[in-house]
């Protein structure tokens, strides 16, 4: 019982923090309705640069993470402004294709920048483990999950309770209405790609701090995406339990079924969950139910 306890634990943890990045996807999705499938590539450049900014200038990390923090709000405002600000208003379909190739664009720009090779990412973040009783808690994923549910309740009083946030999801609701009402759209859509951005690299620091950066680091956005979907993709609290859900259940897969699939089980579980719900729930767990008058 206490083994199984503990990779609950671990499960639960990791889970809340792949949760912080099914965040960015939300927040950019209220707002104007695009699922950014190159989010994990964001978190990809926004990680070679807090790498860049401090192991590799050897700036000391208190000011290299700011700087990383800063180009990323820069690149996501110019991906916003020059690729998905003049594809306002057109058909999902062109919007995308457009977040397919930005996926690609991004990873070969990183790879062409910084190359294949791994790096070694700085240890923001105490390593080592706490002790409670006969459980082990790993101190960078526990404070993970601690920012993450901060940040978490701190978006949604922001989406809920603040003018700027009613405008966000007025936005969300119909550009049109918006519009209607002396909303800029584009200006909220800017606001919610610079605040994906952050939250993407912020993401980075988490997961990978003390860890190995390469390019592999792009599947975390993929990795978030089956959370952000079970959550709901306008539910900010959603990513919370949807991200626990997800981390319990791949926790348990790669220690007891894993053993029995060649390591595949573990791999899969989170795709199978967002299939089932594309095809039984598609706005997820706690995401709005929109009625269409025909």
């Amino acid at each position: 019982m206490i083994d199984l306890t503990q990779v609950a634990i671990n499960g639960l943890l990791v889970g809340l923090v792949y949760g912080l990045v099914a965040v960015s996807f939300i927040v950019i999705y209220r707002s104007s309705r695009i699922v950014n499938l190159a989010q994990g590539e964001i978190v990809l450049v926004g990680a070679l640069l807090i790498w860049t900014f401090t192991l590799g200038v050897k700036l000391p990390w208190a000011a290299g993470v700011p700087l990383a923090l800063a180009c990323c709000v820069g690149l996501s405002f110019f991906l916003e402004r020059s690729i998905f600000r003049p594809l306002i208003g057109q058909p999902p379909f062109t919007v995308f294709m457009a977040s397919v190739a930005l996926l690609i664009l991004l990873r070969g720009m990183a790879q062409l920048v910084w190359g294949a090779e791994t790096r070694p990412f700085p240890a923001i973040l105490p390593s080592g483990a706490w002790t409670i009783g006969p459980f082990i808690l790993t101190k960078r994923l526990l404070i993970g999950a601690v920012m993450t549910i901060v940040l978490v309740e701190l978006l949604h009083w922001f989406f809920m309770r603040t003018r700027q946030g009613m405008r966000l999801a007025a936005v969300a609701e119909d550009h049109y209405t918006a519009l209607s009402m002396g909303i800029s759209v584009r200006q909220a859509v800017a606001v919610a790609w610079i605040m994906g951005g952050v939250l993407g690299a912020v993401g980075a620091v988490v997961l990978l701090s003390g860890q190995i950066v390469s390019l592999s680091a792009a599947s975390i956005g993929l990795r978030a995406l089956p959370i952000a979907l079970l959550g709901g993709m306008e539910s900010v609290r959603g990513a919370l339990v949807a991200g626990a859900i997800v981390g319990v259940g791949e926790a348990m897969a790669s220690v007891y079924a894993d053993p029995f699939t060649k390591g595949v089980s573990s791999q899969v579980l989170p795709f199978a969950i967002m299939i089932c719900v594309l095809l039984f729930r598609p706005q997820g767990l706690f995401g709005w139910k929109v009625i269409e008058r025909l």
